[in-house]
């Protein structure tokens, strides 16, 4: 495991809150809040949701399943990231599908709070799958950059902080 510098360890996990930190803020917003009042979000929601309901029928919603794995899919890679820089890859990459699919869990408990919205086990299935897929996907790019990085026999090679 190659030591991080300070500041790349303190914007890893700067990144992971305001991930975070963009997951409860939209968790905290009622329907009409997404419908009205976030600006580019409520026009994003709108336009999907109106090509939802064109597509697959006014009854379905996989808008917010979608929202919903994209949002973990990110959370995952960024947890997994930032979670290297305390243990190995691996692991890191195991304890971010936990970590964030305990987060997953939160969110969905604390909708129950939210007006309009509503704790559903379904979500907190495809979060964890999305947080599963973005620590994947961190697990592939930083191994495969880490084999790239190694020296070859009789080369020398930079590493971090030298």
């Amino acid at each position: 495991m190659a030591r991080k510098t300070t500041t790349f360890v303190v914007v890893s996990w700067a990144l992971v809150a305001l991930c975070a930190g963009f997951i409860f803020f939209m968790s905290s917003n009622t329907d009409t809040g997404l419908n009205d009042d976030l600006g580019l979000f409520s026009r994003i929601f709108q336009d999907l949701k109106a090509l939802q309901a064109q597509l697959l029928g006014p009854e379905v919603d996989v808008v917010s399943s979608i929202a919903h794995f994209c949002e973990y899919t990110v959370l995952g890679a960024l947890l997994a990231n930032a979670l290297r820089c305390h243990m190995p890859l691996r692991r890191a990459c195991l304890v971010a599908v936990a970590c964030a699919s305990l987060y997953g869990a939160s969110d969905e408990f604390h909708q129950l709070f939210v007006p309009g919205r509503m704790c559903d086990p379904m979500d907190w299935l495809v979060d964890t799958a999305g947080a599963a897929l973005g620590s994947g996907l961190a697990y592939l790019q930083l191994r495969r950059k880490g084999r790239e990085g190694k020296e070859q026999p009789g080369e020398g090679s930079l590493t971090e902080g030298e």
